[in-house]
């Protein structure tokens, strides 16, 4: 009766989202421990059999830096982003297209599901730009060089909706590509923001190895469940939020600017979080809302 009951409480859930497209980005622990990934591709196979329509991204900063390392080459970061020459773009192409995104779409194949694996420069999925930053070194304002790292120009969702619309779970490789053929890596949160509001996603889920958001209220870390964009966006220009969780907040309000209704931040690495996140009414991480 109580597994009953559980199914009963998700009804609601389930019913709303029929049909709808809810873009998961993968990170955190998932990228590195294969138990939790296969966990996770599971709970979105569920999503996918009670007829929600999954689109995932994945990150894979971590088997970069431990390619590049045995290939003799010390990674550099400068603000969070991989300066990415042309040696390291190839390192880059070949653990998130060729090792990660085949290995999650294995993972669906394996557990029943119908996937399709794709990176950003196929049907131009993600056209790029260069990104360019901007430090200040005393007085004079200087601009790294960050090599082949990219930002969006704009995304064409036509190959996703195809897949989608064929009963295909695409799972995108945040490798992206310009008009000159030059290849880049983008950072997998923005990329799967974007993707989210480009195809008007229902939601957007963020898998970290955070619980969510915190904010401090006077000398205390207070985690937050529920939040308006506009707050998270005060919170980004106010300096509040910091590493990894910055990118997320851009994502989050690019995505819900663009049309998006809810972006999710939860923990990948505790087991379900995805389907507590989504089928209950407590949830589990912290919801941004429009």
């Amino acid at each position: 009766m109580e597994k009953i009951s559980v199914l009963i409480e998700a009804l609601p859930y389930i019913r709303e989202f029929h049909g709808e497209t809810v873009v998961v980005k993968i990170g955190g622990h998932a990228m590195v421990d294969d138990d939790i990934l296969e966990k996770t591709v599971k709970d979105i196979l569920l999503l996918y059999f009670v007829g929600i329509k999954p689109v995932v991204v994945h990150g894979g900063g971590p088997e970069i830096s431990e390619k590049m390392k045995k290939f003799g080459i010390q990674p550099r970061f400068v603000d969070g982003l991989r300066i990415t020459d042309k040696e390291t773009i190839e390192i880059v192409e070949m653990v998130l297209d060729g090792k990660i995104n085949s290995k999650i779409v294995s993972y669906f194949i394996k557990n029943g599901g119908r996937a399709v694996g794709v990176s950003g420069k196929d049907g131009l999925l993600v056209v790029a730009r260069k990104k360019k930053i901007v430090k200040r070194i005393g007085e004079s304002e200087v601009e790294v060089d960050l090599g082949f790292v990219g930002e969006t120009e704009y995304v064409n969702p036509g190959i996703l909706k195809i897949m989608i619309e064929n009963g295909y779970i695409p799972v995108v490789s945040p490798v992206a590509i310009d008009l000159n053929g030059n290849v880049y890596n983008m950072n997998a949160d923005i990329v799967a923001g974007d993707i989210a509001g480009a195809l008007k996603a229902k939601k957007l889920i963020m898998l970290t190895d955070v619980d969510g958001i915190y904010r401090m209220e006077g000398n205390k870390r207070v985690f937050v469940s529920k939040m308006r964009v506009d707050e998270l966006e005060e919170m980004l220009k106010g300096g509040e939020l910091e590493g990894g969780m910055i990118p997320k907040a851009e994502a989050v309000i690019n995505a819900l600017k663009n049309g998006v209704e809810k972006a999710h931040i939860i923990n990948g690495s505790k087991e379900h979080s995805l389907l507590a996140e989504i089928f209950t009414k407590e949830g589990i991480g912290t919801m941004i809302y429009r």
